[in-house]
């Protein structure tokens, strides 16, 4: 049974706009940038998303936590959302798998919440103004001056040009055995990546190495990777230089790459393209892409709130000399490039989520096509030697 109190939280954002709720996991004071993820399912993939980071999310879905939580579809190993927003949390816990409530789980990892406020007038906020600071007060914290929580929100850090791959990434290299036949070792650089990711690359064949965000070049090459891949992640793309230094030090190697989500926005910096804010961003299970290469239209997962600057038309050249790119994949909501190719290069990317562990999974192919362009690529080294 989750518990219920009438403990005061307020929701503050940057402009001044108030909500007045009810306490709801741990009790205390966040800050992050407020954001909406607009998933029916799957809240606990969203809470374990690294990628959340830093922001404080909104469900756009009123009634939240009805299947408790379990360890079993954990993305990660902690919740990491800065705070969380709810309309009408689950007073029941009613799933056979459940092992604890969302509250509960809340309150173990810290995590300031507040429910009981208009959830929909909150995103309808943030469609018109955008994403932008805020802070959740709880129990005591609710009764701080509001002027004072009004400066606290403030004087927050903003998410353009935060870096927060450090606070998600592992500490030392971790390796999950590949699945059936190896292909070799893939080197994937940890930026916030989920489980899921490493279970469907594990499935492919690759001995799968998660490195630190911070490894070095030599010290990649050191595992003799076949192929690297760039996770999903928090913060600003523009504050990641070193990675970006490292993605072309790969590139540079001709072994093939493929990126998700930040590791799109990534090979696009390194091949020579810019980034820029989105004014709310695309979060959730319900967005709509179109792969230019098959002609579908796929329903993907989300959570990015920058996007790569790139000409929707036809090839393109790298600025930085890597041959010819193209867009790939376009979000169907806003025209965002959502995917990047390289003509001249075994190089590719989409901006979301293709391992989707709470769905859809009409994206899933790519884990294929990129272990069969991983495939070609060592057959093709082996016929010029």
């Amino acid at each position: 049974m989750t518990r219920f109190t009438t403990d005061p939280a307020v929701l503050v954002l940057e402009d001044g706009t108030r909500y007045a709720g009810h306490a709801y996991g741990a009790r205390g004071t966040t800050l992050g940038e407020v954001v909406f993820a607009t998933g029916m399912t799957g809240y606990q993939e969203t809470l374990t998303d690294p990628s959340y980071a830093g922001q404080i999310v909104l469900q756009t879905a009123p009634h939240i936590g009805n299947t408790g939580m379990n360890a079993e579809d954990r993305e990660s190993r902690r919740i990491w959302v800065a705070g969380y927003i709810v309309r009408d949390p689950s007073r029941v816990v009613s799933n056979w798998r459940a092992e604890e409530s969302l509250d509960d789980a809340l309150e173990t990892d810290g995590i300031v919440g507040i429910s009981g406020i208009d959830t929909r007038a909150v995103t309808r906020h943030i469609r018109s103004a955008g994403s932008m600071r805020g802070a959740i007060f709880s129990g005591d914290a609710a009764g701080i001056d509001p002027d004072e929580q009004v400066r606290l929100v403030r004087e927050a850090p903003a998410m353009a040009g935060r870096s927060l791959s450090a606070e998600v990434s592992v500490a030392a290299a971790e390796v999950t055995p590949a699945r059936g036949e190896r292909i070799g070792a893939l080197a994937v650089l940890d930026l916030g990546v989920k489980q899921a990711t490493v279970d469907n690359l594990a499935n492919r064949g690759f001995e799968v190495h998660v490195l630190p965000q911070d490894v070095t070049i030599e010290q990649l090459r050191a595992i003799d990777p076949v192929a690297v891949f760039y996770s999903n992640g928090p913060g600003d793309p523009a504050a990641s230089a070193d990675h970006v230094d490292l993605l072309r030090a790969v590139l540079d190697d001709r072994l093939p790459f493929f990126g998700i989500c930040f590791g799109n926005q990534l090979l696009g910096r390194a091949l020579g393209l810019g980034t820029y804010k989105l004014p709310f961003g695309h979060r959730g299970i319900n967005q709509p892409v179109l792969d230019r290469q098959t002609g579908r239209v796929e329903i993907t997962a989300h959570n990015h709130g920058f996007a790569v600057e790139a000409p929707l038309e036809g090839p393109f050249d790298s600025p930085h000399g890597y041959g010819r790119v193209e867009v790939s994949h376009v979000g169907l909501n806003d025209q965002t490039v959502e995917g990047l190719r390289a003509l001249d290069l075994p190089a590719f990317s989409v901006q979301y989520h293709p391992e989707a562990a709470a769905g859809p999974h009409d994206a899933n192919y790519l884990f294929d096509r990129f272990r069969d362009m991983v495939v070609a690529h060592l057959d093709s080294k082996k016929d010029s030697q």
